[in-house]
């Protein structure tokens, strides 16, 4: 299940700039299942498409085998 309080901390220390989520995840997000990534990044995009990321976007765009977000500052 997606932490969104420890994802919003983490979000303040993130520069803006684009970014994959499993960069922002951090070191535990490599031992994830590949379903618990597959529900956790889909929990992650939900929420930053109804904007509880604020400052947060979907690029709609994928790059490296990822779904690419942007923070905007």
């Amino acid at each position: 299940m997606l932490d969104e309080d420890e994802i919003a901390n983490r979000l303040l220390a993130q520069e803006p700039g684009e970014f994959h989520f499993p960069e922002l995840y951090g070191k535990g997000w490599n031992r994830l299942s590949i379903g618990d990534k597959v529900k956790i990044g889909r929990e992650f995009l939900n929420a930053v498409r109804k904007g509880r990321f604020p400052g947060v976007e979907d690029t709609g765009r994928k790059k490296g085998g990822g779904r690419v977000y942007v923070k905007r500052g």
